[in-house]
């Protein structure tokens, strides 16, 4: 598939995505990031490149946070951004000093909260699977 095809085809998706569907891309994307953030830093790749991956899940996070309504979410929400809040210092603190573990744990925990997504959302892992397309977060 030509790349411009596929651009079109990632953008497609996300602008036609319920934001359920959405919020699971992010949680995708961010699972992504840290991977090959960790992929970089274990095979002892450029810095800029675990860098710039940290950077981009962390942009994620910051999505996600912005997305959540305190008013309809209230307690939910307000837990949820201070997961997010510490989500982004630990991925911080990973990039910066090269702690991994913090990475893998914030890693984890996006797996978990990503599994409950789809629980809500009435989405099955296999629909799922089809649609990780990433998003492009600021490149």
């Amino acid at each position: 598939m030509r790349r411009g095809a596929l651009n079109s085809y990632k953008e497609t998706k996300v602008t036609t995505a319920s934001q359920s569907k959405l919020i699971i891309m992010l949680y995708d994307e961010v699972i992504k990031q840290i991977d090959i953030a960790v992929n970089a830093v274990n095979r002892k790749m450029p810095k800029d490149v675990s860098h710039n991956a940290f950077v981009k899940a962390q942009d994620c996070i910051s999505e996600l946070m912005v997305s959540l309504d305190f008013e309809k979410g209230g307690d939910i929400a307000r837990n949820l951004f201070a997961l997010y809040n510490f989500f982004n210092r630990s991925l911080l603190d990973a990039n910066n000093y090269g702690n991994l573990n913090k990475a893998q744990d914030v890693k984890s925990m996006m797996v978990e909260l990503r599994s409950s997504w789809i629980a809500i959302s009435g989405t099955t892992e296999h629909e799922m699977s089809g649609d990780r397309v990433g998003i492009n977060i600021a490149g």
